[in-house]
């Protein structure tokens, strides 16, 4: 009789249970079950833990953020699609094993029914909220330079650190390589999974080429902020250096920029950005990836004329794609940003900051001697380039080494702190890996103005691209 009322009780309770009341127990005891909750649960939970975190700013970790707007909400989608799996799985079981069940639906007549309904839906709602937050996060997350930067610490940290001490501190990474709209965003995040993979397999080159064949044109970035239209007038720009028979009185050199764009008194574009004003097309043809070797220039005026300059001198591959590239910031300002400095400009700014004291004799050779030299690692040169001043400056004399070993040591102190923001040898940066195409500093190595003005460049007009110096720069009055 006990047995029968026990039974009667268990029959009535798995009657009352239903079938969705059966899916629900069952995936409790199922393994599938229990982990796809127990992910959803664990992702969510540490997900708010990190929200927090980040917020109140308690952990300065780029793979906090990375481990919270990344990895977690895959744990709690994944989870939440695991959920209703395992039920569709458990309910497969009872057909499997002959057991009857009734059919799923909802009745909202019934209190129970009712109950589920608004769970779920309320379930629903919180999980889309949570997710929502953090991926308004995530997006900023990822869009932010400290990410940029410091995510991918062993390539970006070269690219990081000039950034960081540039002119552009302020303006995000993503303004100038993706800026504004969807259609961009989508590209860059497609070219970041590949080279997510790149970092993944090591494969990514060493140092990282320039220029970026696939950046944004300047006219959807720059020109946000940087507006030819309102350029014009001149800027005298000032060239301080010292030599190594007069280390203390600088030689300075000026020069007045003709700024250009348009001329408020004629109302014509004039001056150096001329090139990018809104009525001129200038266009150009490279047969290197440098953009160093310009084959042919095109030029499209105000007045509708166009007249292409030719260098015979330069031979166009055969069966190489050759696109021309219309012309505009980066063509010049090839590095706005990620500024690499040169030994003579951190030495000669030493000695005029006196971080290295001008008057210990000898001390800018061997300043230049130490910091041009081949160290295997950053490591290597923190350790030895203070020895190897100090021991430079010992060959000189010992009378010397005992007077200004102080500053003799200030000054390798400051040597180190300026290799460390300039030179990667893991990532063959050396001294002048990145030049720049501002003025004349490189145009050994075919960088600058002379790429196109060289009197080389000839039209079928017989006009050239001119070198007159007067075009760009003068004497400031």
């Amino acid at each position: 009789m006990v047995e029968n009322d026990n039974g009667q009780e268990q029959e009535n309770e798995e009657r009352y249970r239903g079938p969705w009341g059966h899916i629900i127990r069952g995936m409790w005891r199922s393994p599938l079950g229990l982990f796809g909750v127990a992910l959803t649960t664990i992702s969510i939970t540490l997900m708010l833990v990190g929200v927090v975190i980040d917020q109140l700013g308690l952990i300065h970790n780029p793979y906090i953020g990375v481990i919270t707007f990344m990895i977690l909400p895959g744990g709690m989608i994944t989870g939440l699609l695991i959920i209703p799996l395992a039920a569709f799985l458990r309910r497969r079981q009872y057909y499997k094993y002959g057991v009857e069940r009734d059919h799923l639906h909802i009745n909202l007549s019934d209190h129970r029914h009712r109950k589920f309904v608004v769970g779920f839906v309320a379930l629903t709602v919180i999980n889309i909220a949570i997710l929502a937050v953090i991926g308004y996060e995530g997006y900023h997350f990822t869009d932010s330079p400290y990410f940029c930067g410091v995510v991918c610490h062993k390539v970006m940290e070269p690219e990081y650190t000039r950034y960081l001490r540039s002119p552009h501190v302020r303006v995000a990474c993503v303004e100038c390589h993706i800026g504004p709209g969807a259609d961009w965003f989508v590209r860059a995040k497609i070219s970041g999974l590949r080279q997510v993979m790149a970092v993944m397999t090591d494969s990514f080159s060493k140092p990282i080429p320039a220029p970026v064949t696939h950046l944004r044109p300047a006219r959807d970035t720059c020109e946000e902020c940087h507006w030819p239209e309102k350029f014009h007038g001149k800027k005298v720009k000032s060239f301080t250096h010292f030599t190594n028979q007069n280390q203390a009185t600088p030689e300075v050199n000026e020069i007045a920029l003709h700024i250009g764009g348009r001329n408020p008194q004629t109302n014509v574009f004039e001056g150096i950005h001329w090139h990018v004003s809104n009525d001129v097309k200038v266009s150009y043809l490279a047969v290197d990836d440098k953009r160093t070797k310009i084959a042919k220039v095109q030029v499209v005026r105000p007045d509708g004329s166009q007249e292409e300059f030719v260098n015979k001198s330069i031979e166009i591959p055969e069966g190489k794609q050759l696109q021309w590239r219309v012309m505009d910031c980066v063509d010049c300002h090839n590095r706005p940003t990620h500024v690499y400095d040169m030994p003579e400009e951190r030495v000669d700014f030493g000695l005029l900051s006196k971080r290295i004291n001008p008057e210990i004799p000898g001390i800018r050779e061997d300043s230049l001697l130490v910091i041009n030299r081949e160290y295997a690692t950053r490591d290597e040169a923190k350790t030895k380039m203070i020895e190897h001043l100090v021991g430079l400056q010992g060959l000189r004399g010992k009378e010397q080494l005992d007077k200004y070993e102080i500053d003799i040591r200030k000054a390798g102190e400051y040597l180190v702190e300026t290799y460390l923001v300039n030179v990667w040898p893991e990532m063959n940066i050396a001294w002048g890996t990145y030049p720049v195409h501002l003025g004349h500093q490189f145009a050994e190595q075919g960088y600058g103005c002379f790429r196109c003005h060289d009197e080389e460049h000839v039209s079928d007009k017989g006009g050239t691209i001119t070198q007159d110096c007067g075009l760009c720069h003068d004497e400031p009055q």
